[in-house]
């Protein structure tokens, strides 16, 4: 049995906890229709502050998740993993408490609801009131939370959060939170009661007051050292991110609020605070951890844009669709969008941790559109090369280069990099041979005949050509009797006669196994027979249009279970599944194989790097569907039916 007051009253409600906030809402518009005013509605002044909160921890979650701002100053030098986004999915309950509290308080004490704009004399009553009262009131609570009852049944479930974010201030017991309600109350209620309360006092002390709990927990060390050495007095006065981030490492230690003063009075400082802080921030320049492996991705589309683990954390750790709730943020990210060609750099945008190698993902700053842009191409190329030799003068082993970066038209699959810079150090890699396999593996055993669209591309070649050795007969889709040609040499003479040359999409109303890499219409989709099966490696995919057919997904791959601090998804994969061409750069990572793999696929390494793949835990999507279902757990799908409630 739980300890009372550990759990929330709204915990099962899930997104309609915020129906809450739907009588003060009720007020705000009874108000302007009757009275013709919000300005002097405390209801509206109510939904406003939190509004205002929700968005402030917002920009510092997307801060705290940049790394390419962010990563040679960041404390804990591990991602934010899914459980623990889970764990603090409701960060924000904290903010409908303080507000329903303060609807009753103002029913309570008529005078708040009659606050004067500005009085300068109230941000002097508030500063002091918090120095005297909230501190140490705040500084004992805490240190009571700490004691062996208060913290295993209250307390540990903050201190559950591995890595320290902005929304982890929140990530608290009700009972704790209450206790909270009280610290920040007293100066605001003591200031109104003497007379020198006011809205901008109320709005400023709440805003500076969530401001430096984001900025204790944002886990990025943001005051230089000589700051400090300046200034001595200010550590005492006011905290920093690394002082608080050792309260998390040793509990027995630095309890303060925002004043280390407290910790320094009562000997509970810890005596490493200032100089992991000086060397922090001494070693910000060059204590970069160089990544082993990097996939060099892109954006897909504009919306999609938005589904980065640095605008909203919840939104990326879940598989990319369009969701209503966040239709609001177009604009931004037309703005982004803008600014992305303006500044055109290369953005390090997520990480995760495989069997003590830092594994990277970067982001072209181009959207999917501008691939099929003939007078782009130059600029996309220019902005690959200055990706791969980044990598090469920091010593990543290999780069694998996603979807669209490795367009044969665009780079011939990566060889253009290769040839022009023979001496690179980095291994480039496409990927496609695990995507091949992905895609072969999926084929029943006892197939005849398949029908293959995109025939003569890069997959398309290594697939029919696999296929033939097997005995399996190839209906190749193309017009080009002379690409046709060209791979019929290239295959065993004894299998050449499994390749067939097709112009036409009737020549496969029969066949029930299409392999798709070349966008087909519905009306082409008509040709296939009743209960065909699409495998499909066309980007992006084709429309599920029958419905008495069925349709496979983009060739993926399950990470191993022992992934480290992965938290977002990678476009409309699910946690923890991540692209073939993606995958198959981890592979040969992991593998340590030290040849590019640019260009045509070697049809003989298909197995071979299959077999790899599976030997290191990695699993296709297929046989890993219902396993990683069950790892959302209840918590994770009550995630998930929550946002598309929305």
């Amino acid at each position: 049995m739980s300890a009372p007051l550990s759990h929330w009253p709204w915990q099962n409600l899930g997104c309609f906890k915020y129906m809450l906030y739907g009588p003060l809402l009720a007020k705000v518009l009874h108000s302007g229709l009757h009275e013709d005013s919000f300005k002097d509605n405390w209801c509206f002044h109510i939904l406003l502050i939190c509004g205002l909160r929700g968005f402030l921890h917002l920009l510092w979650s997307s801060y705290s998740n940049m790394p390419f701002l962010t990563r040679n100053r960041r404390i804990n030098k591990e991602g934010v993993d899914f459980h623990q986004t889970d764990r603090e999915w409701d960060w924000d309950n904290f903010i409908l408490l303080q507000a329903l509290i303060l609807s009753m308080a103002s029913y309570m004490f008529p005078f708040l609801q009659n606050l004067p704009i500005w009085n300068p004399k109230g941000f002097i009553a508030v500063l002091i009131l918090h120095v005297v009262v909230s501190e140490p009131v705040y500084y004992w609570v805490h240190r009571c939370f700490h004691t062996n009852s208060l913290f295993s049944n209250y307390h540990s479930f903050h201190h559950s959060s591995p890595v320290l974010q902005p929304l982890t201030a929140g990530h608290a017991t009700f009972l704790e939170h209450l206790m909270l309600v009280t610290v920040i109350g007293i100066p605001i209620l003591g200031s109104s009661m003497i007379g020198f309360g006011s809205i901008t006092t109320t709005f400023g002390y709440i805003l500076v007051f969530d401001f430096l709990r984001c900025f204790g927990h944002c886990n990025v060390e943001v005051i230089p050292h000589r700051v400090f050495e300046i200034l001595p007095f200010t550590k005492y006065l006011l905290y920093s991110p690394t002082y608080h981030s050792l309260h998390h490492t040793d509990m027995k230690s630095n309890y303060c609020l925002f004043m280390p003063l407290y910790d320094a009075l009562w000997s509970t400082l810890n005596g490493e605070s200032w100089e992991l802080h000086k060397k922090m921030t001494s070693d910000s320049g060059n204590n970069e951890r160089v990544a082993d492996f990097v996939f060099l991705a892109h954006v897909v589309d504009l919306t999609s844009s938005i589904h980065a683990p640095f605008i909203v954390r919840s939104f990326a750790s879940l598989p990319y669709t369009t969701r209503i709730v966040m239709l609001p943020m177009f604009p931004t990210a037309l703005l982004s969008m803008l600014g992305m060609w303006a500044w055109a750099r290369v953005f390090k945008v997520s990480f995760y941790n495989l069997r003590g190698r830092l594994h990277e993902t970067w982001t072209v700053p181009r959207f999917g559109f501008q691939y099929f842009l003939p007078f782009a191409l130059d600029g996309i190329n220019k902005h690959i090369e200055e990706a791969i030799l980044s990598a090469d003068r920091l010593g990543v082993k290999v780069i694998s280069l996603a979807a669209l970066n490795k367009n044969e038209a665009l780079n011939g699959g990566g060889t253009l990099f290769v040839k022009k810079h023979p001496d690179l150090k980095v291994r480039v890699v496409h990927g496609n041979t695990l995507t091949a396999a992905v895609i072969l593996n999926e084929i029943p055993k006892d197939t005849k005949e398949v029908f293959l669209t995109g025939a003569t591309s890069k997959l398309g070649r290594a697939i029919a050509l696999y296929l033939c050795q097997r005995k399996v007969r190839v209906l190749m889709l193309t017009q080009s009797t002379e690409r046709f040609q060209k791979i019929l040499k290239e295959a065993p003479v004894d299998c050449q006669n499994y390749l067939v040359q097709v112009t036409k999409y009737q020549a496969a109303q029969n066949c029930k196994t299409w392999i798709v890499g070349k966008w087909i219409t519905p009306r082409e989709q008509n040709r296939a027979p009743a209960g065909a099966h699409f495998h499909q490696f066309v980007v992006p995919p084709i429309l599920a249009f029958r419905r008495d057919c069925t349709y496979g997904d983009l060739a993926a791959m399950k990470l191993p279970e022992d992934v480290q601090g992965l938290g977002s998804c990678e476009y409309t994969m699910d946690r923890g599944v991540v692209h073939a061409c993606h995958a198959g750069g981890v592979v040969h990572s992991l593998e340590g194989w030290t040849h590019h793999e640019v260009g045509a696929i070697d049809v003989n390494r298909i197995d071979l790097v299959w077999n790899a793949a599976l030997k290191h835990g990695l699993k296709p999507v297929s046989s890993a569907s219902n396993q990683d279902s069950a790892s959302f757990g209840q918590e994770g799908l009550r995630r998930i039916w929550s946002w598309r409630s929305l």
